[in-house]
């Protein structure tokens, strides 16, 4: 019988009573797609999975019953189909609610007074209770035509299904499944429905990398739960998010974080490892926290007694997009992950027989309580043949202007907006067009959704303007099947933003730092007006910024963008043809409103395409 868990005692509030390091590790099936097999149905269903051994169970929706899914391995190059089949009986099975930022419980679990009534300030989210299981399936990271990439408004309800086609024809890499559905992704992915994907290569074989029992996924999330009347924590999932009075008088709302950490669907789980290399395959799976990610000892500290630190047991391998050249170590400070990255990381156990140590995150957002999970070392040795190759991908080719970039690519320039701007609630992503012709210019500044920046190359000003906000807004991106596209991206102020791009593969070019001042919103751009939604005067060219890290330089399909700064990334659009997205990964802020479209055509059916922006595809290409 599972034990329920009384109200807080003494020294248990960053646990909220729950034992840390309790539950083993879950490691996820696997389902391998065979030479001879080229054909997968992964099926959806209501659920009940144990998060805790302390919890009552969780009802949840999950593809092929477990949280998260199964990890799909597939081999490159070798194509196969999936029917994502919706059997998922019922609402969705969480409460979703909103409770005053100023109030310490608003990242806490429960949401009403021992009476059953609602405190001051804290409401049911209108409509979340009532929604039906409509998903659909994003492979995300994968190169694959518009039709397989999971267009947000194409969800099917119960008893449908969605057939997609995957060619795989990319380098091994770690990718990952889960729902899209249009305004509801939060939730849906929320409620379970994540998985991880890996591909495959010879490249990667010929590493002889730890393999078996020795790879491991680690999927990190976090999660809410709603409590009895008695303060005892439920298995009941509960969307609680902070909110604020906004200047209107209404309610705004920030995005989720919770709580409670769960690697592989285990709130705070331990996992037994031998004294040798590990190759974990690390996904941020959560809506919105990001993780700094570092390896400590039992007692908290990042170095031992020899001052060795533990982090330096550790090498990145891979990103998003697949493997890096060489081995990086974590960046100092830690690994920051943000919400959909990936990270191929190599751990050495056998510096640390008989040792505890503690996967932590340190980040500035962090919840409550820091730690994510505990790895118990054995205390005896063991053979093991792996060494740390010094070079990892040899087909790897860093991206140069003129060389491995053609001069011929197309530029697009997107810019992230605080809140606030425009009488807007939420962050907001401005899809924007340069203003070339003298009589369309603004004369006077600010002017609402007109942004002015200095060209680093040739000193002069550009304008632009605000052409799109909303998914449902003219579509303003075509690209021809083939082309390079340089994506030029602007954070004018707010929070953090992962913004993930579909259909290819990135690298980062360079990052460039505006100068910023604090604002009732958070940090601002310098010249940005945040009332009137607009520059006003040509923004200085800016300088460079923080340095692209080893594990930026690899290949990419969600970067991290900053307030103030602007990102410049690189990809070859030759993957698939139709109609794609590209959204921050804030899942709550995709949802309301800051995700895109582009289209990608052959060339020769683009030049017969009549639209509002047939003069080019791209901006300023």
């Amino acid at each position: 019988m599972t034990e329920l868990i009384s109200p807080l005692a003494a020294g248990t509030e960053s646990t909220f009573g729950l034992t840390k390091f309790l539950d083993p590790l879950r490691v996820p099936p696997r389902i391998r797609s065979r030479w001879h097999q080229d054909e997968l149905t992964i099926t959806a269903v209501r659920t009940t999975v144990q998060l805790h051994s302390q919890l009552p169970r969780t009802e949840v929706w999950a593809y092929e019953g477990g949280f998260p899914g199964p990890t799909i391995e597939v081999a490159s190059g070798k194509q196969i189909r999936v029917s994502w089949t919706n059997e998922i009986e019922g609402t969705i099975p969480l409460t979703a609610v909103h409770a005053p930022i100023e109030t310490a419980p608003f990242n806490s679990p429960g949401y009403r007074n021992p009476d059953g009534s609602l405190p001051p300030g804290v409401g049911i989210i209108d409509g979340v209770a009532d929604l039906p299981s409509w998903t659909v399936v994003h492979l995300h990271g994968a190169r694959t035509g518009g039709g397989n990439d999971g267009w947000a408004h194409n969800a099917v309800l119960k008893g449908a299904s969605q057939l997609t086609e995957y060619p795989n024809e990319q380098p091994s890499t770690t990718l990952w499944y889960h729902d899209h559905a249009m305004a509801i992704t939060r939730y849906n992915v929320y409620a379970g429905l994540a998985g991880m994907y890996l591909i495959r290569d010879e490249e990667e074989d010929d590493l002889d990398l730890p393999r078996g029992e020795h790879e491991v996924p680690l999927i990190i999330t976090d999660r809410n739960l709603d409590t009895e009347l008695d303060g005892s924590l439920s298995g009941r999932l509960l969307y609680k998010v902070p909110s604020a009075v906004t200047p209107a008088g209404g309610v705004g709302t920030l995005p989720f974080s919770g709580p409670f950490t769960l690697v592989n669907g285990k709130i705070w789980p331990h996992m037994d490892t031998e004294a040798r290399w590990y190759r974990f395959r690390v996904l941020n799976a959560s809506n919105a926290r990001f993780y700094t990610l570092n390896l400590i000892d039992e007692a908290g500290n990042l170095t031992d007694a020899a001052d060795v630190p533990y982090n330096d047991a550790i090498r990145q391998i891979g990103t998003d997009g697949g493997l890096l050249p060489e081995p990086a170590p974590l960046p100092d400070g830690g690994l920051t992950i943000a919400p959909a990255e990936r990270a191929d990381l190599l751990i050495d156990f056998s510096r640390f027989p008989g040792r505890r140590l503690r996967l932590t995150n340190t980040h500035l957002t962090a919840a409550p309580e820091r730690d994510i999970m505990e790895f118990r070392v054995e205390d005896r040795p063991r053979l093991d043949f792996f060494e740390l190759p010094d070079r990892i991908s040899e087909s790897f080719v860093r991206l140069e202007h003129g060389t491995t970039l053609p001069d011929d690519h197309d530029h697009v320039y997107v810019a992230m907006v605080p809140p606030g701007s425009a009488g807007e609630v939420h962050p907001q992503m401005w899809e924007l067009r340069e203003l070339t012709d003298p009589a369309e210019i603004p004369t006077t500044f600010p002017t609402s959704g007109v942004i002015q920046l200095t060209d680093p190359h040739s000193g002069k000003i550009r304008t632009f303007e605000r052409v799109a906000t909303l998914f449902d807004d003219t579509t303003t991106l075509f690209f021809n099947h083939g082309r390079w596209v340089v994506w030029n991206l602007i954070n004018l102020g707010g929070p953090d933003h992962p913004l993930h791009i579909h259909l290819a593969e990135f690298q980062a070019l360079s990052r460039k730092q505006y100068a910023t001042v604090e604002t009732p919103v958070g940090l601002v751009v310098t010249g940005f007006d945040v009332e009137k939604g607009g520059t006003t005067a040509p923004l200085p060219v800016p300088p460079d910024g923080r340095p692209l890290d080893k594990q930026e330089q690899g290949w990419k399909d969600t970067y991290q963008l900053a307030p103030g700064e602007m990102l410049t990334v690189a990809g070859h659009f030759d993957g698939g043809t139709g109609s794609f997205m590209y959204h921050c990964h804030i899942l709550d802020h995709e949802d309301e409103g800051m995700m895109r479209p582009f289209v990608v055509m052959p060339a020769e059916a683009a030049r017969f395409h009549v639209h509002r922006f047939s003069g080019g595809h791209g901006h300023g290409a």
